[in-house]
C-alpha cells in the first residue's frame, strides 16, 4: 500500500467544472436501502418480531427516538415534509393520545425500559405544541424511556412561533441543541414563499437558547429558492456569519411541484438558474470556510470544536434519517406519522396519512405502512456507503475482514467505475484502500452511488434531488 497519499476528512475543493460534468440526481443516502425501496411486504408483524429481538439481547445498546409532529400553523411554498396546516392546537392533544398509545405498544415490544441516547422531535413545526403539549410528550417518552445524561437531544424551531420563554422551557424539560429553521434572510425571497421572519425573531430565540444553556444552535438555510441571486444569498450568509451559530446546514431547493403541492405556487420563473445556484453555492460554501466552519459533508457545516467537526477528524461521524450525527449506528424508534425507524437489520415506516395512523392504532395495531428487512449484501453496501459519506475513505481489507467476501471480486462491476472517477479527480485507490479526493468531497453522492445495488437493478419511481 502506498504511503505517499496525504488525506485529510476536511479538506476539500470546489470543483465547478467537475460539478458541472457530473450534474444529476442521486439519494441523499440518510439510509441505505433508500426509503424508496421499502414496501408493503413488511408488516406490524415483522417490526414487532424486531423489537422482540432486542428484548432477548440481540442489541443492548442505547436507542436513538425520533417523534413526527407534523402540525404548522401555516405553509412555506417550498415545504417537502409530511404536514398538516391548521391552526387548532386540540388537534394536537389528539395526535398525543395516539402517540402515547404508540410509544407503549412499542415500549412492551422491546420490553425492559431502554436508555435513551438521542432524541429529535421533527416536522411540520414541532413548537407548534404548547409548552403544556410538549411537556405531556416528555413525560410520556420519559415513563418509557431513560434519557442518558450524555444524550443528544435536539428540536427543530420556527421562531415565528417561539418566544424567550419556551426557549427555557424546552432546556427544562432536557433539550440541549435547538435547529433553527430560517432559510434566507432577504424580504423579497421570504414573501415569495410565504415565509416571513425577521432577524429580529432569528436572534431572540438563539439569545435565549445560549443564555439557557443549549450545547448546540443549528440555523438551517436553503439556496435555489424564488429571487435568489449570489449576492442576495451572500448577504444573508454574512448575517448568519455574525450570529455564530454552531452548525449550518446549506439545503439545495428541489422543484418538484407534481410531488408536493404548496411548491406549485412558487413561479418557476422566479427560480435562480443552475448556473446562479452553482454561483450561491460556491460563495456561500467560500464565506462559511473563510470564516472558520469546516466542511462536514454533503450541506452541512460546524464549527471546528463542535462534535461533528470532531467526530469527523476522528471518523467517527455518522448518518442517520436525520442527517450526519454522532450516534447514527444505534437503534432508532420512530413515532408518529410518517415516521421512518431502523431496528436491527430493517427499517419501517409508519402510514403516511393521519386518519390512516389513526386507524391502525384504534384496531390495536402499530401503525407499520411498509419498511424492509436489509439481506447480507444490503448490510455490506451499507457499511460501505456510511464510511464513504462520512469517513470519505474506505479500507478494502477491512470490509474482506468483517464480510469475508474478496472485495475485487465481489465488486468486480463497480472498479471499472471507481477507476473512471479516479481519472476524474474525484477519489484515490491503489488496490486496498480508498480515499476520496478534495474535489470529490462535494460529489460524495456520485461516489456512493456506484456501490447502490437497488439503484443499478430496477428503475425507481423515486424523484431525487439534485447531487448539487
Amino acid at each position: 500500500m502506498t504511503t505517499t497519499h496525504s488525506f485529510s476528512p476536511e479538506h476539500f475543493e470546489f470543483d465547478r467544472q467537475l460539478i458541472e460534468r457530473l450534474e444529476g440526481s442521486g439519494p441523499r443516502y440518510t439510509s441505505y436501502p433508500t426509503a424508496d425501496r421499502f414496501t408493503a411486504n413488511f408488516t406490524e408483524a415483522d417490526y414487532q418480531h424486531r423489537l422482540k429481538q432486542r428484548r432477548i439481547g440481540a442489541n443492548s445498546k442505547a436507542v436513538s427516538l425520533y417523534a413526527h409532529l407534523p402540525f404548522c400553523n401555516t405553509v412555506c411554498y417550498y415545504c417537502a415534509c409530511n404536514k398538516i396546516i391548521t391552526k387548532d392546537k386540540s388537534k394536537a392533544d389528539i395526535y398525543l393520545d395516539y402517540l402515547e398509545k404508540e410509544v407503549k405498544m412499542v415500549a412492551n415490544a422491546a420490553g425492559e425500559r431502554e436508555k435513551a441516547i438521542q432524541l429529535h422531535f421533527g416536522g411540520g413545526t414541532p413548537t407548534f405544541l404548547s409548552d403544556a403539549q410538549l411537556e405531556r410528550l416528555m413525560n410520556i417518552l420519559r415513563e418509557h424511556f431513560e434519557f442518558l445524561p450524555e444524550g443528544e437531544y435536539s428540536i427543530e424551531i420556527d421562531p415565528r412561533k417561539v418566544g424567550r420563554e419556551t426557549i427555557f422551557k424546552l432546556a427544562a424539560l432536557g433539550f440541549n441543541r435547538i435547529s433553527v429553521g430560517v432559510q434566507d434572510l432577504d424580504p423579497r425571497v421570504q414573501e415569495a414563499v410565504n415565509r416571513v421572519q425577521s432577524l429580529e425573531e432569528t436572534l431572540t430565540v438563539i439569545d435565549a437558547a445560549r443564555e439557557a444553556g443549549f450545547k448546540s444552535v443549528s440555523i438551517d438555510l436553503i439556496y435555489g429558492l424564488p429571487f435568489q441571486t449570489e449576492t442576495s444569498v451572500a448577504r444573508t450568509i454574512e448575517q448568519i456569519i455574525a450570529i455564530s451559530p454552531d452548525r449550518v446546514a446549506l439545503y439545495n431547493y428541489a422543484h418538484l411541484p407534481t410531488l408536493f403541492m404548496p411548491q406549485r405556487r412558487i413561479n418557476e420563473a422566479d427560480l435562480p438558474s443552475a448556473d446562479v445556484k452553482l454561483d450561491i453555492l460556491q460563495h456561500s460554501v467560500r464565506q462559511l470556510t473563510e470564516a472558520g466552519y469546516v466542511f462536514i459533508g454533503m450541506d452541512h457545516f460546524a464549527k471546528p470544536e463542535d462534535d461533528l467537526a470532531v467526530a469527523l477528524r476522528q471518523g467517527r461521524l455518522q448518518r442517520n434519517f436525520q442527517g450526519y450525527s454522532t450516534y447514527a449506528d444505534c437503534d432508532m424508534l420512530a413515532f408518529g406519522v410518517s415516521a421512518i425507524g431502523k431496528v436491527g437489520p430493517s427499517y419501517s415506516q409508519n402510514e403516511k396519512e393521519l386518519d390512516a395512523y389513526y386507524a391502525a392504532l384504534d384496531a390495536g395495531r402499530l401503525p407499520v405502512m411498509r419498511g424492509m428487512v436489509l439481506d447480507a449484501d444490503d448490510i455490506l453496501r451499507r457499511s460501505i456507503i456510511q464510511a464513504l459519506m462520512c469517513r470519505f475513505a474506505l479500507s478494502f481489507e477491512a470490509i474482506e475482514e468483517v464480510f469475508g467476501i474478496n472485495f475485487a471480486n465481489y465488486f468486480a462491476e463497480e472498479l471499472p467505475k471507481l477507476r473512471e472517477l479516479q481519472q476524474m479527480g474525484l477519489l484515490h485507490f491503489d488496490g486496498d484502500f480508498l480515499t476520496v479526493e478534495p474535489k470529490g468531497r462535494f460529489l460524495i453522492r456520485n461516489v456512493a452511488m456506484i456501490f447502490d445495488r437497488h439503484l443499478r437493478e430496477r428503475q425507481t419511481k423515486a424523484r431525487y434531488s439534485k447531487v448539487i
